[in-house]
């Protein structure tokens, strides 16, 4: 969601490798402005499956929160599921358990609370969570969207944020 999809490489593993996707970060910021938190949640089955380590995936992931940063967004966290597909876990999407974990630690309201997401997993773990879900149609967005219909589809990030910041009011 926040990068471009890496293709037949599947993973990002180091942060030079990370491109963003255009206006995310700058998107991400606008709801920092209007009082919005939000958190990160990410399946990295590259770990389980012996591609990565968890180290090469906190270096990623520190790198994107820093380009968050660096943009004027705020992250609350980072929640990241390391298991393989097979592995049997509750923190993987398309299951709820790291939204769930993520708003037992910032006191999300998650029934008044949106998920941005890319692809069917995210979509499915943000509706399992009670959360209202938005495609983007950035990276895998577009396979995601035949697959399961979302509540609402967007072309971008920032679009996605833009209807929120239209709508929705604060939730603290």
């Amino acid at each position: 969601t926040l990068n471009e999809d890496p293709g037949e490489r599947l993973w990002v593993f180091e942060p030079e490798e990370f491109r963003a996707v255009p206006g995310a970060f700058g998107a991400l910021a606008r709801l920092t402005s209007a009082g919005w938190p939000m958190a990160v949640i990410t399946n990295q089955s590259c770990v389980g499956r012996g591609k990565a380590t968890r180290e090469q995936v906190d270096r990623v992931n520190a790198h994107c929160v820093g380009l968050a940063e660096a943009a004027g967004a705020r992250i609350d966290g980072v929640y990241v599921c390391p298991h393989a597909p097979d592995a049997g876990c509750e923190c993987r999407k398309p299951l709820p358990g790291m939204l769930l974990e993520a708003a037992a630690a910032h006191d999300y309201d998650l029934f008044r609370s949106y998920v941005i997401g890319d692809s069917h997993r995210d979509l499915l773990a943000g509706r399992a969570a009670g959360a209202t879900a938005l495609l983007v149609l950035t990276g895998k967005g577009a396979a995601a969207q035949d697959r399961h219909p979302p509540h609402l589809t967007f072309p971008s990030v920032a679009e996605a944020v833009n209807w929120i910041l239209s709508r929705a009011r604060n939730p603290e």
